[in-house]
């Protein structure tokens, strides 16, 4: 790999990459208390409001390893700037929508400038930092993505309420403005040579989860039968086949299948699959009914769930010290455990005379349960495969984790809609509770696969066969 030495101070590129990877880990939740007065001004059925989350979701989901190739093949901070252009552009796009349609199409696009940008944050902090001090930087970038999840909802409300939701999209402009004059003068450039692009593989994997999902999030609409419906099952399923059988012949491989042959591997991926759909489909849910159930403002709302989203910077350094005496799997078994009591109460207890004092214990055991499971699991990811292959099995599990949101807000949606609505609070009860306890069967789901991670993490204890060293792969891919 080359790179061109760069003297800039290490402040410019924590500050820079700092505020790109706030701008795209807010927009994960800052829309969740806007959704209630979104409906109200564009119209839209359930379908649309899970779009207008799930259309970010899933695009940055699919496209981040293609952002991290984009990167190594045409310029990290050539492609960091394209990237935050785009999300930029499709900010600005979004707070003008007129219709639900325009917003949803703005999502995506800012889902695409998320996944080339975001990747890049860790390889462009590695080009400039000294290796001795990587780990404090990526302990900054993590507090400040940390800061973003725990802020969204309240931010977010807080716009919406006193301003406008259109706010909570213009908000990204200037910002993304001020990135684009900084980054020129302030990150180096650095390549790697001989990287190659992965359009086929990229483009069978997009489709097939976009078919999948949508299939999911219109099955209760159109019908489980309809030919839209069934037609994206079937062509979503085959073109993930064709993922697969195309990664395996493909000499530069996006994502190398022979990481699945670990069951260290498998299992922690599948932890995070479920953990990001129980929580991020019942946070969808559960914003919107502290407005449409229990009358709280979007500021209020987003207030009221602080316990839940910003637990985790209290807790993480916690969980840390507990992963290292008790091991990660242990803790990250408990972590999902807390967070499906969660579930489970916030589904037992909700209705439109609960009070707040009622559901404040199921904010904190979610927040702590959060808090046990981030940062276990990505000691888990790294142990589970070859120090070499660190870089792509950590840009997996990140990948997987947003699939699993967009797949949480359609599976927990399509029980919701199943059984209730939007007609009136009771309406909406009538869906919530049962889409609270499908997320709470998930999560913990997910807790008892994760008792079954083997102990001493798998491959990741081998002697790797290449030598590659892990800076280099770890550069490949962000975290």
């Amino acid at each position: 790999m080359t790179r061109t030495p760069s003297k800039r101070p290490v402040f410019w590129v924590l500050l820079i990459t700092g505020i790109a990877g706030f701008m795209a880990a807010l927009d994960n939740l800052v829309v969740t208390n806007a959704l209630p007065s979104i409906r109200a001004d564009l119209g839209g059925g359930a379908g649309d409001l899970e779009w207008t989350v799930s259309a970010y979701t899933l695009t940055f989901a699919v496209l981040m390893l293609f952002g991290a190739a984009l990167g190594d093949r045409f310029g990290r901070r050539r492609m960091f700037m394209a990237g935050v252009a785009l999300f930029t552009l499709a900010s600005g796009l979004a707070g003008f929508a007129q219709g639900i349609g325009q917003l949803i199409a703005a999502r995506a696009v800012q889902g695409v400038g998320a996944a080339v940008m975001m990747p890049l944050i860790l390889t462009l902090i590695a080009a400039a930092v000294p290796a001795g001090r990587r780990g404090m930087a990526y302990g900054i970038t993590g507090a400040v993505n940390g800061l973003a999840v725990a802020t969204g909802p309240l931010i977010g409300g807080t716009l919406t309420e006193h301003i406008s939701w259109h706010w909570i999209f213009w908000l990204n402009v200037p910002l993304g403005a001020l990135l684009l004059v900084l980054a020129p003068l302030r990150l180096g450039e650095s390549t790697a040579p001989g990287a190659r692009l992965d359009l086929p593989g990229t483009l069978l994997v997009s489709g097939g989860l976009f078919g999948i999902v949508y299939a999911l999030i219109n099955g209760n609409g159109d019908g489980w039968t309809s030919a839209p419906v069934l037609g994206g099952l079937l062509a979503g399923t085959a073109l993930l086949a064709g993922f697969v059988v195309w990664e395996l012949r493909s000499r530069r491989p996006m994502v190398p299948m022979r990481l699945f042959r670990g069951r260290a591997f498998n299992a922690i991926n599948g932890v995070s699959l479920l953990m990001f759909l129980g929580m991020f489909g019942s946070v969808f849910l559960l914003s919107q009914a502290l407005q449409l159930v229990q009358g709280w403002s979007p500021t209020e709302a987003g207030l009221r769930m602080l316990p839940w989203t910003g637990m985790p910077m209290l807790v993480a350094p916690v969980a840390g010290l507990l992963s290292d005496r008790f091991g990660g799997r242990r803790v990250v078994a408990a972590g999902l455990f807390l967070q499906g009591i969660a579930l489970g109460w916030f589904a037992y207890l909700f209705d439109a005379g609960v009070s707040y004092a009622e559901l404040l214990p199921g904010m904190i055991l979610g927040g702590i349960g959060m808090a046990l499971y981030f940062a276990p699991a990505a000691a888990l990811v790294m142990d589970s495969v070859r120090p070499a292959e660190a870089g792509i099995a950590s840009g997996v599990n990140n990948a997987v984790r947003e699939v699993g949101g967009a797949l949480g807000i359609a599976v927990l949606s399509a029980v919701f809609t199943a059984r209730g609505g939007y007609g009136s609070a009771a309406d909406f009860l009538d869906g919530l509770t049962p889409a609270l306890w499908a997320g709470t069967g998930g999560v913990l789901l997910g807790a008892v696969i994760a008792l079954l991670i083997p102990r001493g993490g798998g491959a990741g204890t081998r002697p790797e066969p290449g030598g590659t060293a892990l800076a280099d792969s770890a550069e490949r891919v962000a975290v």
